[in-house]
């Protein structure tokens, strides 16, 4: 009884270490990912074990154990490099049902990517070994490309100004800061601008870094007291393109070490690339002259997608993803997902796992439910207008038949619906809807609004009728 007992005790402990260890890489997956897709896609995750380096995960299917490892495992590997070490190895299970209609499980490997270690490597080399200056690793993401980075209003300044640069690097807009909420498209910009910088300048050392790294870099670097390696290796680049400077601010130290790499490379002409959420005059715990310095060249903002640049890469995502969209869904999810461009990926993606979790076709009702769990859809004002297109539509007539004086019974019965709806669902007053809807007076509203109250109380089918064009109206 003791040994069991033990053995357990030891397999509750297992378990509450692998839970607390992946609570703590959901916390990190839910910062890189849209929420959308992080519901979708890692909520529904279950921890199993970890054990000799190796983490076990429980996903609900085969489909979701293959979209992960398509669209996810560098998000996954990089978590779980970062979280709890570079050695560690992920597997997952899948629970299926056998022919006796039980429950069991089967186990699938992750996929065998490079090591994120050697991607994202705190150690600095040194400025005079060979091997660093014939292998320079740049950091930056080659799938991140100007040929997939969609141009819209909101973005076409940028853009423009970015492959300028890449053309002639540390000859005009130098330095150039980004700035923009999260999800708006900087990190890809920054990428893209890199990559084509190498095609370009092919002899141009180019590194790309988020300033959260930079700092566990330098803080490295001191307790191996190698400050001195940190900075010459630093200042031996031409192009620094630094992600996200705001994690900079409360840290001093890392703040006037970074000065000096600034002032250095802006003396000598090489192309600095700095990105934010906010402006340079809203970095409030930022050193004074470092904020002086961001303002030295162009500083731009990059805006929430428009409507334009949400439907460009919402094509692009139901493209890659092999998926199709009604286009009555496609215009509602341009229309209403406005905040950035992961909660559009992100949705897409749910759209395509909720269809084939549940086998069913891709609708108003199921887009509804996905687009409510990641946005607060809200109710668009109606006008008197738009009342009167879907009554006209309701009763198959012409957009403008009401505002005829025709004395056919469904004319006027349209026209007497119209303003009803009008005075119920508009602040307009009853002169305001008569001018609109035929050029009538108020008298002729007030009296419409009373005979289809009438109509409704006492004729069912007619109530019905109303209740419908009210449903419409709502949707």
């Amino acid at each position: 009884m003791e040994i069991k007992e033990v053995f357990l005790e030891k397999q509750r402990i297992m378990e509450k270490d692998c839970q607390t260890l992946w609570n703590s890489c959901l916390s990190v997956i839910k910062d890189i990912v849209s929420e959308a897709a992080f519901k979708t896609w890692f909520m529904p995750i279950v921890p199993l074990s970890y054990d000799n380096n190796t983490l076990r995960i429980q996903v609900p299917t085969q489909f979701f154990y293959e979209y992960l490892e398509d669209k996810y495992v560098d998000v996954l590997g990089k978590t779980l490099h970062r979280i709890i070490g570079p050695d560690t190895i992920l597997k997952y299970s899948i629970q299926v049902v056998n022919n006796g209609g039980k429950d069991a499980t089967v186990d699938l490997p992750g996929s065998e990517k490079k090591s994120v270690k050697e991607e994202y490597n705190t150690v600095i080399p040194g400025l005079f070994d060979s091997k660093a200056r014939q292998d320079w690793e740049s950091h930056l993401n080659s799938k991140y490309t100007f040929d997939n980075y969609y141009e819209g209003v909101s973005n076409r300044l940028v853009r423009a100004t970015s492959e300028e640069i890449a053309k002639n690097p540390g000859k005009t807009y130098n330095p150039m800061f980004i700035y923009g909420p999260s999800g708006v498209g900087k990190t890809h910009l920054c990428h893209a601008v890199g990559n084509l910088i190498q095609d370009i300048h092919p002899e141009k050392r180019v590194l790309y870094i988020s300033a959260h790294l930079f700092t566990i870099q330098y803080t490295d670097a001191i307790l191996k007291n190698a400050v001195n390696d940190f900075m010459y290796f630093y200042q031996s680049v031409d192009i620094l393109i630094l992600d996200d400077i705001q994690e900079l601010i409360g840290k001093d130290k890392t703040q006037n070490t970074f000065f000096h790499i600034f002032n250095h490379l802006h003396l000598l002409g090489k192309q600095l690339i700095l990105t934010s959420d906010k402006a340079p005059v809203d970095l409030q715990g930022m050193e004074e002259r470092l904020i002086t310095r961001l303002k030295w060249g162009l500083t731009a903002e990059l805006s929430r997608p428009d409507l334009e640049l949400r439907k460009k890469i919402l094509k692009n995502k139901m493209c890659s993803d092999g998926i199709v969209i009604p286009d009555d869904v496609f215009n509602f999810i341009a229309d209403n997902v406005t905040e950035n461009v992961r909660d559009v990926e992100g949705i897409v993606a749910s759209l395509l796992a909720y269809s084939t979790a549940f086998n069913r076709g891709i609708d108003m009702t199921l887009a509804r439910q996905v687009v409510c769990r990641v946005v607060r859809l809200e109710k668009k004002q109606l006008t008197v207008e738009k009342i009167q297109n879907v009554v006209c539509k309701y009763y198959n007539l012409d957009s403008d038949a009401i505002q005829t004086n025709s004395r056919k019974r469904e004319v006027v019965q349209a026209r007497q619906v119209t303003m009803y709806l009008s005075k119920k669902y508009t602040h307009a007053s009853f002169s305001n809807i008569g001018k609109i809807v035929g050029r009538r007076d108020h008298a002729t509203v007030l009296h419409a609004c009373k005979t289809i109250k009438d109509q409704i109380e006492t004729n069912k089918s007619f109530s019905s009728s109303i209740e419908e064009i009210e449903t419409i109206l709502k949707n």
